[in-house]
């Protein structure tokens, strides 16, 4: 059976654990996995923009063996003059895999329902999965186990990263808590989803609306954008909104001494996060965009395994 990741609970508890422990591989020996070798190609669309998704698949894909086919907007007629079903039986006879960085996510699991190869979720409106994947991957590096620490992710949680931070590390057995203001958390559906992980896992699920609060005795501290693609309109209101949820080194105080911090990037220094947290000692933000490349080529990899 063809498996997918359009979610991050796609992934049960001890499969993530081997995504990781092949990433961690992946990185100290980047040529000692050749699945796509052929070359093979994996087809890769965006309609969004993207630097470390792009950048990270393509290397990625090419790391493996194979040869990235990236497809920008308008150069393709998926879910336009041709249906999203049709195109992933067609494609599924020419490639080995396919990455889509998109909007809607029924459009993915309407490709992944009528694919034979590996469907990936790079990004939709509602997880951001291999995001979580390159995460869970550095704070390993830097805590040694996952099972157990408590992460806290400020800011807007009502979006893709809210939702996949909730799955994705509850999955890993963390404590996970999400801080942000009223009307800005996840959905109930992902609350309740991710607290039955939790349950399974020894993790939990825990709601804040005051930033010190959720992130007091936090082993690892996050945050993404305010301002999101499409939300551009909103930038005024949202960063009134979101004011008092910046992570300074006043409530990077509230975390352990040793907390680190993450970002997905891109970032806006003076708006989610202060310069001084960011380029400072507790940031290992550039290890976990380099870590998408790491874990995405381990994902593909186990994906193709499974088939």
């Amino acid at each position: 059976m063809t498996r997918h990741f359009l979610r991050d609970d796609d992934l049960s508890p001890a499969e993530q654990s081997e995504v990781l422990e092949l990433a961690a591989r992946l990185k100290r020996e980047p040529f000692s996995e050749r699945p796509l070798e052929g070359p093979r190609s994996v087809a890769i669309f965006f309609d969004k923009t993207s630097t470390r998704t792009r950048f990270s698949f393509a290397a990625g894909t090419a790391e493996l063996g194979g040869q990235p086919i990236i497809v920008n907007p308008g150069e393709a007629q998926l879910g336009a003059k041709e249906s999203i079903s049709d195109t992933a039986k067609v494609l599924s006879r020419m490639v080995a895999a396919i990455v889509w960085r998109t909007y809607d996510h029924a459009g993915l699991e309407e490709m992944a329902g009528s694919a034979t190869v590996p469907v990936i979720n790079s990004l939709s409106d509602d997880f951001h999965p291999c995001q979580i994947l390159a995460d869970l991957q550095t704070i390993r590096e830097q805590k040694g186990e996952l099972k157990g620490l408590v992460a806290t992710y400020v800011g807007d949680a009502a979006n893709n990263m809210g939702h996949s931070y909730l799955l994705g590390f509850a999955t890993a057995g963390m404590h996970i808590r999400v801080a942000g203001p009223e009307g800005y958390h996840p959905r109930a559906d992902i609350i309740e989803d991710a607290r039955r992980i939790a349950a399974e896992t020894g993790g939990s699920v825990e709601l804040f609306t005051d930033p010190a609060e959720g992130v007091r005795g936090a082993d690892v501290v996050i945050t993404d954008t305010w301002v999101s693609m499409g939300q551009e309109a909103e930038k005024a209101a949202r960063i009134s909104t979101f004011a008092a949820y910046r992570v300074t080194p006043e409530l990077m105080s509230e975390a352990k001494p040793d907390a680190i911090f993450l970002h997905c990037l891109p970032a806006y220094r003076e708006y989610e996060v202060a310069p001084e947290v960011i380029d400072g000692p507790q940031s290992v933000v550039w290890d976990e965009a380099e870590n998408r490349v790491h874990a995405q080529k381990a994902l593909m990899a186990w994906l193709l395994a499974q088939g």
